[in-house]
């Protein structure tokens, strides 16, 4: 085969390698271009973000994460991690045959039940969402509220009755409802080059350790550092109207009226009036994403349009 020959194919071969090139630049510049005005607007921003449900138990969901996680810190932004935990807890009582039941959604925590949480919170999954982030290029450090008193929490003693709304006196045992919040700890390992990882386990003013809903703990705290955003990763999609179909945005009396006349329902009632309560105490604006989505972070902070909920003051862009 002579050279004229042997050599016919080749141009257009780099022609054609050289369109997809640009193909692909014109992708990436679209990305980018799409990213840059959400990557200005958290740039040096607190962002603390609930870890749990499905995410926590499926192990491509949680590597996902934790890369997003890594990519705000190097992107400029603030994460700030708190962390569920519920069905590896029970799976340890289940193992150790303790016991375990629920009102209203909380567990109800005796003093070995809480002695398992606190191992298994603070512990086993703190450590496990630390090495994943560690893992991806981060680094990470794992803390819970007992922590240089980070969190301070009072007992649970009444809680509204789902059917008439009534407070009614309970006895559900070790846990708390978040009182006081020093966030000392958590600046200066998010001022450094650090992640903080956070278990919610906290401590009563007598010095007891209390189990704290993650919900609840990571919106006391988005709200005393007046966080730029609180994401509670969940396993559904976001908030549904009558059709089923995903709400994108919810001003705060249009989140009341959905509770008033009944499109909100069940369990999604008192996580949408803590959201309405974060906003009230100060941060911009709280979403509820479905963490089944792989990087549902980094798609509900850099695009346009989000993966969830969110309920604020204001709309996605601003």
């Amino acid at each position: 085969m002579d050279d004229k020959k042997k050599h016919a194919h080749p141009p257009q071969m780099a022609r054609s390698q050289a369109g997809s090139d640009e193909i692909t630049a014109h992708v990436q510049a679209r990305i980018l271009a799409e990213a840059l005005p959400h990557l200005i607007r958290y740039d040096e921003q607190t962002v603390v973000i609930k870890f749990g449900g499905n995410a926590m138990g499926d192990q491509a969901l949680a590597d996902a994460f934790a890369k997003d996680v890594v990519y705000l810190k190097q992107s400029g932004v603030s994460p700030i991690i708190v962390h569920g935990g519920g069905p590896q807890i029970a799976k340890m009582l289940a193992k150790l045959s303790i016991s375990s039941e629920f009102v209203h959604g909380l567990r109800v925590t005796d003093k070995p039940t809480v002695e398992v949480v606190e191992m298994v919170l603070a512990g086993a999954i703190n450590k496990q969402i630390v090495s994943a982030i560690n893992r991806q290029g981060g680094k990470a450090v794992g803390i819970c509220g007992k922590d240089a008193n980070l969190m301070i929490a009072t007992r649970i003693t009444e809680m509204p009755d789902p059917t008439s709304n009534i407070m009614k006196a309970v006895d559900i045992g070790y846990v708390g409802d978040p009182k006081y919040v020093n966030p000392h700890i958590v600046e200066v390992i998010s001022d450094s080059d650090l992640i903080p990882v956070i278990a919610p386990v906290a401590l009563s003013p007598e010095g007891e350790t209390l189990n704290v809903n993650a919900d609840s703990f990571a919106s006391a705290l988005a709200a005393r550092m007046k966080a730029k955003r609180l994401l509670l990763l969940t396993d559904v999609a976001g908030v549904l109207d009558g059709d089923k179909q995903l709400i994108s945005t919810l001003s705060l009396e249009e989140a009341r009226e959905l509770i008033r006349d009944g499109t909100i329902t069940g369990g999604m009632i008192p996580k949408m009036e803590g959201c309405i309560e974060v906003v009230e105490a100060g941060v911009e604006a709280v979403v509820i994403i479905d963490g089944r989505v792989p990087h549902c972070v980094l798609l509900e902070l850099f695009t346009e349009h989000g993966v969830g909920t969110l309920v604020g003051q204001e709309n996605r862009i601003s």
